[in-house]
């Protein structure tokens, strides 16, 4: 069973909110004394947050849904509902987040650095909270947001001041085992490191970390072998420290090919890499070589053969030991010196960095909202979109006649009328508000009664001066008169209906 991971799929769900309460308050001798309905609580967001005591994502890899508490609905005597409690995820220091595309969201990089993936929904109001001057007793209460529901690709990169690079079996397990306390597996078979090992190291004042990436061969960087899994882990560190094996025993290696290989790896991997300036390319960091196994003879003779070619291409080399424990004080001292200067240079790359990139407006007037007209094999329709208006459109109970009208009262003072009118709507059209996958459709009603837009006359005129809607005194004698003459002859209708014997008086039988 694995026991490190470095990349998950997370599937984050937000809490629900709660429903708002329609409620009245019922007193002695005052049955209806006032709405009093309570709002709904909030629901938990989901939010990872930077642990230290976790290095790997295995318990996301094993349950990778997660979802927030709901928040509970609002009672009545102006109870609200609880809010739903944060889910914090607990991951590694220097996990990236990402979304489906590939795209990074955030850095989290630091103790205690959090971002929130999913954020929970609002608690709908109850109808209280809506009582105004107008509306004195709601019959209504505005309905919980569901939670935001999204899917990230969490990604760990180790943070590691040095990297030890190589092929297979070049020692470097045994290297950090002799630098720190770190105790990796240790074997004399290829791709014995499947994980990435971080030890510290204590050079006089200084105190640095250093990672084993597992053992890197040709086309790492295209996915063959180990290498392209773990060659994320060695982007943050300051210094590369290539493992060159002086006593292999495989043929066609020689500590010079095995060097090109690598730096070529590195090379490959770097230019694929969107760094927007923030850190240096790999190849073009400090680099130095590290000449194994030296105790052997065979690897000494051969460390001699090859180290003038090495410094030829302006590398410093060291002369080590894992083993005999040989050069390797002077080399975590020279170590040390990279890292300091690299920490001076860059103060601010143990600091917190968040990257985060918020979705575009994409045109979106300044009232929050836009309406386009669609056309579509049946005909066309009206697309509302906008934060405010779906998320009216989603705390609106539309079995509830009021809660539709105050929902329409709410739109038209956005001012949602008027763009549709400018975009040519008339009553009766298809108007869809919300994504295409989940949009609220209906036939538009205008609410407004006013307005030149109703009227018909030529252009420069108004046929509201024209029409007087209050009658005059002869109007209303009319009126009278009328009234009078239609009584009198019902009267003269009924009267021969009973002379002519149609009716039978009961006190005749």
């Amino acid at each position: 069973m694995a026991s490190f991971v470095d990349y998950v799929v997370l599937h984050a769900q937000g809490g629900q909110g709660g429903h708002g309460c329609a409620s009245i308050r019922r007193e002695k001798f005052k049955p209806l004394a006032g709405p009093d309905g309570g709002n709904g609580g909030n629901g938990g967001s989901v939010i990872l947050r930077v642990d230290p005591n976790i290095t790997t994502l295995l318990d996301y890899h094993h349950s990778p849904h997660r979802k927030a508490p709901s928040g509970t609905f609002g009672m009545g005597d102006m109870r609200h509902g609880a809010n739903g409690e944060d889910l914090i995820l607990g991951v590694p220091d220097g996990t990236v987040v990402k979304d489906r595309d590939g795209a990074i969201i955030a850095d989290l990089v630091g103790e205690g650095t959090e971002l929130i993936i999913a954020e929970g929904g609002r608690g709908g109001l109850g109808n209280a909270a809506l009582a105004s001057k107008r509306r004195k007793a709601p019959g209504f209460a505005l309905l919980g947001e569901p939670g935001d529901e999204v899917t990230v690709r969490l990604e760990v990169k180790s943070i590691a001041d040095v990297a030890l690079v190589g092929f297979p079996s070049a020692g470097k397990s045994s290297l950090i085992a002799a630098m720190s306390a770190a105790r990796p597996k240790i074997a004399d078979y290829p791709f014995t490191t499947l994980v990435p090992n971080l030890g510290v190291v204590q050079a006089g004042e200084s105190r640095y970390t250093i990672a084993d990436v597992p053992g890197l061969i040709p086309g790492a960087s295209e996915g063959k072998g180990l290498g392209l899994e773990f060659l994320r882990h060695i982007e943050r560190c300051a210094v590369i420290v290539h493992v060159l094996d002086c006593a292999t025993l495989e043929p066609g290696r020689d500590p010079v090919t095995d060097l090109e290989v690598i730096e070529q790896e590195l090379r490959a991997y770097s230019d694929e890499l969107d760094l927007d300036g923030a850190r240096t390319p790999l190849h073009e960091r400090p680099q130095l070589v590290v000449l194994n196994k030296v105790d052997i003879p065979d690897g000494a003779d051969l460390a001699d053969l090859v180290e003038p070619a090495i410094k030829e291409r302006g590398l410093r080399t060291f002369r080590v030991s894992a083993v005999s424990h040989h050069g390797l004080k002077e080399l975590s001292f020279a170590l040390a010196k990279y890292v300091e200067y690299a920490r001076r240079t860059n103060p601010d790359a143990g600091e917190q960095r968040i990257i985060v990139r918020p979705e575009p407006l994409g045109g979106r007037n300044d009232k929050g909202f836009t309406v386009t007209k669609r056309t579509e094999h049946a005909g066309h329709y009206f697309e509302v979109r906008g934060a405010k208006p779906e998320r009216w459109v989603r705390q609106t109970d539309f079995a509830n006649d009021e809660a539709v009208g105050y929902l329409a009262d709410r739109l038209a003072t956005l001012g949602v009328e008027d763009q549709l009118f400018k975009a040519g709507a008339v009553a009766g059209d298809e108007v869809r508000i919300g994504p295409p996958e989940n949009a609220v459709v209906f036939d538009w009603e205008p609410t407004m009664t006013t307005g030149a837009e109703f009227l018909g006359g030529p252009r420069g005129s108004d046929l509201r001066l024209e029409d007087s809607h209050r009658p005059t005194r002869s109007d209303k004698r009319r009126e009278y008169y009328e009234r009078m003459d239609a009584k009198a002859a019902a009267r003269e209708e009924l009267w021969t209906e009973r002379e002519a014997g149609h009716w039978t008086d009961p006190n005749d039988e």
